[in-house]
């Protein structure tokens, strides 16, 4: 019989054992004995790795996490192979300490750290992470000569960690590395680790205390991996000290956690700072059910997709935060995560929510695909939909396009321009000098999830978008896209389905693939607004053109919402 969260949280705990077991048992079918590591299907985030049409790969960081699974099992069959997997990822390590890549790992086992471009400095975190709580749990277990290996091994990345010293505006690696350093410290007897790693966190809790939020703000990835390591380093340490730094950071995160979930549409609501996926994926949800010991459901116990990295990690939501995940409410959060607010250089996040939408937009961004700047959720029926806004160059998020906006609870005026010192599919690792080869250029709201009844029409001004008892009101009010051939002139928003998503798009360039060369663009630069609250119609924003730029003000109001750029040149 199946058990409800009520059932679980009265009569038992959590059987993380036995959900331990499971996965590792379905994990079996996936070893390859030959290389000792095992498979997975291959998929990449567009860079690190030079792979391209290639099936399957045998992950690094997989295996040692496979590895440890298999060892937290207690179970002596699963022994040799745990042995075998480490020893081999061990063996892929990079010591030599005359290259840069010294004490890290490739991602792939078909691709050495050679043909990465350019290889992946957390991998030192990563792997070394597995590699300490493995030797701590279970280095009584370890062969003689495994056991030396895997302690040199976690040195090495010590030391690279150490050079490196990433800073605390880099969270989930500051947090990494912190437990890395201090437990490989408290392990190895190497006090020059142990001080490193209670540094390093110290440098984040101060600098993320005074902000009261993390750098990489309300990011569902990589604030479960916050708080996932955290609870690590606050169950695997030995020390005082970091367990009570520990503690008030794990307490924060889970406050902004419980915050930003909207109970209707059971999502994490927007705007995200770095997201893979816009609605919560299974690792999420599952996380999320077991952390709050079934406040919130979305898989029966003995079906919960378990990650062997949660076993004996010791998270767990404090029950002062579990109301927000049952009780729908009205609320407007405004939060400075990055810049001084009394010197111009503050940058917001903003969310306004009701028991049915949610509406997010941060005031500065880019369009990276792994942001999520303008981002809505709305209830369609009990089930989750939502609107991302997204620039794409040739089907690809175009990161050199720039996002701005001022929120006042469910309406949100927004601009973008482009700059011409940024990057193509990512921020910095392929820059584009200002110029593009492109055969299509446009901006879209995209619409997912649960499109059933969603209907949305282009209108004279905009578009009209209407999902559940939501109306969602997007208007234009200006567009430039001028100084080539070719360029847009009709700003006519379409809308097109396809079968999984409804898109609303505006085209800045579609046709011949061409140069686009930004520094020559006369004018590149819009203005729109979207509205969940209001009809369409009334006043709109106030728009002046000076010395180059739109300096956009909200209706009725004298002070400045944000500038932007009218012709494209390099980020402020």
């Amino acid at each position: 019989m199946k058990k409800t969260a009520e059932q679980l949280n009265k009569h038992e705990a959590i059987d993380h054992q036995r959900m331990l077991i499971r996965k590792i048992q379905s994990l079996g079918s996936r070893y390859n004995p030959e290389l000792r590591m095992i498979q997975s299907p291959f998929s990449s985030p567009g860079y690190h790795t030079a792979l391209r049409d290639v099936e399957f790969i045998h992950s690094t960081r997989d295996s040692l996490s496979y590895a440890l699974g298999l060892l937290d099992t207690e179970l002596a069959e699963f022994e040799l192979r745990a042995f075998e997997i480490i020893g081999q990822v061990v063996s892929l390590q990079d010591t030599d300490r005359s290259q840069d890549t010294f004490g890290i790992w490739s991602w792939f086992y078909e691709e050495p750290l050679a043909q990465m471009a350019p290889p992946d400095w957390n991998w030192a975190d990563f792997c070394g992470s597995r590699l300490v709580q493995a030797l701590k749990r279970h280095g009584n277990r370890f062969p003689e000569a495994l056991r030396k290996a895997v302690a040199d091994s976690i040195g090495y990345a010590c030391e690279a960690i150490i050079k490196r010293n990433v800073g605390p505006d880099y969270t989930n690696i500051a947090i990494l590395g912190a437990f890395v350093t201090r437990i490989a410290g408290e392990q190895l007897e190497r006090r020059d680790f142990a001080d490193y790693g209670l540094k390093r966190l110290q440098k984040l809790y101060e600098y993320t205390m005074k902000r009261g939020a993390f750098q990489e703000y309300n990011s569902p990835v990589y604030t479960y991996i916050a708080i996932l390591e955290l609870s690590k380093l606050h169950s695997e340490t030995m020390d005082d000290k970091v367990r009570g730094l520990t503690r008030e950071l794990i307490d924060l995160t889970w406050r902004t956690v419980a915050g930003y979930y909207h109970p209707a549409t059971r999502q994490w609501s927007g705007p995200h700072s770095r997201s893979y996926e816009t609605l919560l994926n299974k690792q999420s949800k599952a996380f999320l059910q077991v952390a709050t010991r079934g406040a919130v459901m979305f898989f029966g116990w003995e079906e919960l997709p378990y990650e062997e990295e949660w076993y004996k990690s010791g998270f767990e939501c404090p029950a002062s935060c579990l109301e927000a995940f049952r009780v729908p409410r009205t609320q407007e959060i405004r939060q400075l995560y990055e810049g001084d607010e009394t010197d111009g250089t503050g940058k917001w996040a903003v969310t306004y929510m009701t028991p049915q939408i949610s509406i997010g937009s941060f005031t500065n961004s880019d369009l990276w695909n792994q942001r999520r700047p303008l981002l809505v959720y709305a209830d369609n029926n009990g089930l989750p939909a939502y609107i991302q806004l997204r620039c794409l160059h040739d089907g690809y998020d175009f990161c050199s396009a720039r996002f701005k906006s001022k929120q006042e609870q469910g309406q949100v005026l927004f601009g973008i321009d482009f700059i011409t010192d940024g990057g193509d599919t990512h921020p910095n690792l392929d820059l584009t000098g200002g110029a593009i080869e492109a055969g299509d250029l446009r901006l879209r709201l995209e619409i997912g999830g649960q499109l059933e009844g969603v209907v949305a029409e282009s209108t004279e001004a905009g578009a009209s978008i209407r999902i559940g008892e939501a109306h969602c009101v997007l208007t234009t009010w200006f567009a430039a896209f001028t100084g080539h051939a070719g360029a847009g002139r009709d700003w006519t928003w379409e809308v097109q389905e396809t079968g999984d998503r409804i898109l609303v798009e505006l085209i800045l360039y579609a046709g011949p693939r061409k140069r686009i060369d930004l520094h020559a663009l006369q004018q590149a630069a819009m203005v729109f607004s979207l509205d969940m609250e209001q009809a369409p119609g009334g006043p709109g924003p106030q728009i002046e053109v000076t010395e180059g730029k739109l300096r956009v003000s909200a209706s009725g109001e004298e002070a400045e919402a944000f500038s932007l750029r009218l012709r494209p040149g390099q980020a402020e």
